[in-house]
């Protein structure tokens, strides 16, 4: 079992169904019924969720505080478990990922748990990416060379924003020079997600030695700088705001504002501020206020909003209600449409209306972020 979590629950019986439903799902559970005793488990030991029985008292609030504070486990997934009429946002707020509501539903709570197990384990097998400034000239056989501009970095991969697609079936060739460095890094790659909004996923293939090692070198360089909480010095007349390298027409949605003090939160489903998944769901989109079904694609997805894909966009600004029906689930999400591509679709930024929508969405990340095929569901 190489996932852990610690449950922090009085609840004889609430804990005995969480432990049954994380041991089914392959982790390993430590339960205490103690909140002294969790504070003392925060110190010494690494977990990768917490489940806390939060009872909106000083005990509760200590916890969380140090937990926020805890250098082995503030990034730890936070799973809070309220009563019914409880509001969760001030929750979510504190950092919590998902919420339970007492008393558990065996069925809900599994929903929910095999959830949040498959975002830890994607952020268990990810690459950390590093934020990054840098044009790259990218090359494949039957096309002049074109510019890119490298927006994310791993020692696996990078994700880049183009005026043009690229193939998706051919090797790629790719020369850029990291801030910081004067040798070129000469490297191969695939396509690994292409998005309407010109972004591209690249998968590294064939890396030189000497490539590797000019990035290894920038990589633990910066990394370095963020675990300390130091600012990476930017190279010269470059910006290091990776939006500000984005046209202003770029079809994606408004992220969630960062905290003022970002010591205060931790989130582990969302480090990178949003994480998005490439996909093509078959989808409704409608009007609000109307019966009129649009048949779309939604791409691009993540927890604040995605990227609909659709000949006629409907109006800028306007309301919108989505509507998603898998083998699985069927639910509807309300957005304001942000921007418009005619030919192409329209950026949405979901507009959530209580913590039940948020745990859908956060179900179908998910689910995508485990690479599981959705089929839509028949009518």
């Amino acid at each position: 079992m190489d996932l852990r979590a610690l449950v922090v629950c009085p609840d004889q019986d609430s804990a005995s169904l969480l432990t049954l439903i994380l041991s089914e799902l392959g982790m390993g559970v430590e339960h205490t019924p103690s909140i002294s005793r969790g504070l003392e488990l925060l110190d010494s030991e690494r977990f990768d969720a917490i489940i806390l029985d939060y009872r909106a008292d000083q005990s509760s609030e200590e916890f969380l505080g140090r937990l926020r504070r805890s250098a082995k486990n503030r990034a730890s997934m936070l799973i809070a478990v309220v009563d019914g009429e409880f509001n969760a946002r001030p929750v979510f707020g504190l950092g919590a990922n998902f919420v339970l509501y007492r008393p558990l539903s065996s069925e809900r709570t599994r929903i929910s748990l095999r959830a949040a197990r498959g975002l830890m384990r994607r952020e268990r097998r990810r690459s950390p990416r590093t934020p990054v400034s840098s044009t790259a000239n990218v090359a494949y056989p039957g096309a002049p060379e074109l510019n890119a501009v490298l927006t994310d970095l791993s020692d696996g991969g990078t994700s880049l924003h183009t005026d043009n697609r690229l193939p998706a079936s051919c090797k790629v060739y790719f020369e850029f020079a990291l801030p910081g460095q004067r040798q070129l890094v000469r490297l191969s790659g695939e396509v690994a997600w292409q998005d309407a909004s010109g972004r591209t996923g690249i998968r590294f293939l064939d890396v030189p030695q000497s490539s590797r090692r000019l990035m290894q070198t920038w990589l633990q360089q910066n990394n370095a700088h963020a675990a300390t909480g130091l600012p990476a010095q930017p190279s010269a007349g470059k910006s290091t705001a990776t939006q500000s390298l984005a046209p202003q027409s770029r079809p994606v949605c408004e992220p969630r504002p960062e905290p003022q003090d970002a010591t205060l939160v931790s989130n582990a489903g969302n480090r990178r501020g949003e994480h998005r998944y490439a996909c093509k769901l078959g989808a409704e989109v409608y009007s609000l206020g109307t019966k009129v079904p649009n048949r779309c694609i939604l791409s691009d997805i993540s927890e604040g909003g995605c990227y609909v894909e659709m000949p006629s966009p409907l109006g800028g600004q306007s309301g919108v209600e989505i509507l998603v029906r898998t083998a699985d689930t069927k639910f509807k999400i309300r957005g304001q449409v942000l921007n418009t591509h005619p030919g192409f679709g329209m950026g949405v930024r979901f507009m959530l209306r209580d913590s039940a929508e948020r745990e859908e969405i956060l179900r179908l990340l998910a689910v995508l972020s485990a690479g599981v095929s959705l089929d839509e569901q028949p009518r």
